[in-house]
Order: structure tokens, then sequence, then C-alpha cells
């Protein structure tokens, strides 16, 4: 296909690679939709009503208003740069997995990439941007918070329900943010105008990229090499589900729970502990050695780079059939179960496996259950555990300097000694 697409003299149409039909009409107007084309609006634009308008003026304001955010949208996404779509990546499909499953129940606690480079882990995790569904949130609230749980609500919103006001509504992408490495400490958890609060006493804060990734993914390439001062920060974060900005006297705290993500290369250095322990599952990743494979995606990068957009749109089924399995999935998630019995040889595994703390249980009950949901079933079997436990508790064994076996084949032999 990949060669064929290539040759193809045709010029594809900008058509969009997300289909907003699932929104609701009545938000689309304020819903944050990424858009690929100019006639990703067609179908949502004004209407002729019968009869005159009692306000023509208002009116007329307001359709120029709508017609010149369309346009600012359509001009501002065009200009990004395309995305590889996640469905056209060849092989890594333990990674892809694994960042499946946690779109589908992000309480799974994130992700740990580590791979040779050039295999594709920036890509992959970036290419998600498409898949993600979307939630609702308080229109114009900086944190996105959630108007149905008090948890994830940044202080101003809860005091605007506790006053009894009525909370504007809208759905939103889940947002994907990069964490550079050079990012400084105020740019991640936020600045308070210190000199505002002195003159005028009103605390003024410009939220930093916690904020903008509140019940969202913070991606961070190459996370072994991140600042020991920016990490003690991801784990205060990860830990609380709250950032807290202490400057002069002056305390601002807001919702911070998202996705961890990072990726990396072991032969740039090891992780500390204590952020190892913070992502839930963990993929390893390696150089792809069949040469005809290794030659498809030579040809399929390729393709991407002449003609994006053509790319993208013929890839467009199978990413809309994959966002259709990742919403079945979440919205099943909640009937999943698992027997008892299976929880209590989970917890055997991780008890004959000296592993510290109670994480890798919760997180491989959590696994088992999201790939349940992915596949349509109402019960979690041993399969999904045998699939899910080596990613949940490869990175929770103590190391061994003399051990020659590697940790997920480890934890396989134990899971087959337990279950039998």
């Amino acid at each position: 296909m990949a060669s064929t697409f290539c040759s193809s003299s045709i010029a594809l149409p900008h058509s969009s690679i997300h289909s907003p039909q699932s929104l609701p009409t009545n938000s689309l107007s304020q819903t944050t939709v990424q858009i690929y084309g100019p006639k990703s609006y067609r179908g949502f634009g004004f209407h002729a009503v019968k009869g005159r308008s009692p306000f023509p003026v208002a009116s007329a304001v307001a359709a120029q208003v709508n017609a010149s955010e369309q346009a600012q949208k359509i001009s501002f996404n065009e200009s990004q740069r395309p995305v590889y779509p996640f469905s056209a990546i060849v092989g890594q499909d333990e990674m892809k997995l694994c960042l499946l499953l946690n779109v589908i129940d992000p309480k799974i606690g994130g992700l740990m990439i580590m791979g040779d480079r050039g295999t594709g882990k920036s890509t992959t995790v970036r290419s998600l941007v498409d898949l993600l569904p979307e939630i609702k949130v308080v229109a114009g609230d900086p944190y996105n918070s959630d108007p149905e749980d008090p948890e994830f609500m940044g202080v101003e919103v809860r005091e605007r329900v506790l006053k009894g006001e009525q909370l504007q509504v809208v759905f939103s992408k889940i947002n994907m943010v990069d964490l550079p490495l050079g990012a400084t400490e105020d740019r991640v958890c936020g600045t308070i105008d210190i000199e505002k609060a002195l003159t005028e006493g009103v605390k003024s804060f410009e939220p930093g990229l916690l904020a903008k990734a509140n019940r969202g993914i913070l991606y961070v390439d190459e996370v072994n090499l991140l600042d020991d001062h920016l990490v003690d920060v991801l784990l205060d974060s990860a830990a609380s589900g709250w950032n807290t900005v202490e400057r002069e006297g002056i305390s601002v705290s807001h919702p911070a729970r998202f996705i961890l993500i990072g990726s990396g290369n072991p032969e740039e250095g090891e992780l500390r502990p204590q952020l190892l322990d913070r992502f839930g599952m963990h993929a390893q990743v390696g150089t792809v050695r069949d040469a005809e494979l290794r030659v498809k995606i030579v040809e399929e990068r390729t393709c991407f780079d002449k003609n994006p957009k053509g790319f993208r749109h013929s890839y467009k089924a199978q990413q809309e059939k994959l966002q259709q399995q990742i919403a079945s999935a979440r919205s099943f998630l909640p009937s999943v179960q698992i027997d008892r019995d299976l929880k209590v040889k989970i917890s055997k595994v991780c008890a004959e496996l000296n592993v510290d703390g109670l994480r890798g249980d919760i997180v491989i009950n959590r696994a088992a259950k999201a790939l349940a949901a992915l596949k349509g079933s109402a019960k979690v079997s041993v399969e999904d555990i045998a699939t899910v436990i080596p990613n949940c508790l490869r990175h929770r064994l103590r190391k061994d300097p003399l051990e020659s076996i590697d940790s997920g084949l480890l934890v396989l032999q134990k899971f087959y000694a337990v279950f039998r």
C-alpha cells in the first residue's frame, strides 16, 4: 500500500482526520477540535433561520466573531506539524498496548518506555494525540477542572460551586503536554506575580505545564536526563495530585493529576528508583532485526515525509476504528470483573518476587481489567494477566548485579509457577 500511494499523482483532499460527529451539537462552538484541513468544519456552519431576528445587530456581530474564530482555528491547525498515525506504526506491539491501556484507564499510573535510540519511542507517544478521547471540562478554567468531581476542581471553580453558580461545561480533547529537558521550575510549576500581589493585594498566578497537563498526559522525552529538581517536582505532584507554588509568603495550589509517560535510552543512565516506581507500567523496545520489516518502516516513513496529509488520510479508517475501540473500552471498563482467586494469585506473585509496596498489585489488577475491556470481555482471564504482568512488575524488582536473566522473563517464570 505504501509504494502504490507514493507513486500516485492524484492530489488527495484535505479531509479531516478527526470526525466531530460524536460531539454534542450544543458544544461544538466551544469544543477544542484538532483540524487538518479547511473541510473539517463543513456541515457545522451557521444555518439560515426563517423569520426576522429580534437582535439583528447582535446576530451579525456574533456571526462575524464566530467566523473569525473559525478562520483562526483553521489557520492555526494547518500550521501545526502533522502527527504520524498511530495505526501506521509497524511493530513495537508491547509499547503500543501499554499506551492504549493507560488511555483506557488513566489510574494505571503512566508508562516508562526504555529502548535503543531510533526505535520510534517519541513518534509513537506523540501519535497518541489523535486517539485521545474527549472529557468534560469547565469552560474558561485553565486547570481543566472536572465539573462532576470536586477532587479534580481548581480552587476558584470549587468556590463557584459552593456559591451555587451554574458551571458552563464543554467537551475538550485530553491534553498531551511535552516537558522539555531545559524547562525551568517556574515554567513547569507556574509563577506568581509578586509585584501585583504586593501593590494590588491580588493573587496573580500564571499556570505552568503541570496545570495544562491536569487530567491529561505529561510526556518527558529522555526522562533519565531530567534535572533532579524537576524530578522532585514531578514526584510531589504525582504523589499528591496537586501542585503547590510558594513564593514570598504567597501560596497557590491547583490540581495536577496526569498520566506520566517517559522515554529514554538505558545507555544514557538509569532513573532514580523513586521516580521509576511512580510509573505504572514499563515497556522495553528494541531495534527491528528483520530486513523486510525494516524496509517497510523506511517506505512508510518516506511516504509520510513526502505527503503527510495524504498519508494520514490513507489511515483515516483505521484511526477512526481504533478511536471507537478506545471509547467503547472506557465506557465498558467499570463493568469488568476480576475473580478473587485471580487477585490472590496476583498478590502471591508480587510477594514471592519481593516487590516493595502494593503499587504492583494495584497496577496489575487495573491493567488486566483495561485489557479485558479493550477485548470486550466482561471478566479478566489468566491470559490477560499474563500479558500485562511483566510490564507492571519488571521495573519494581530489586536489581541483582549477578542475575543474568531478564527481569520480564523472571516475572513470567514466577507467574507460571503460581498460576500453573
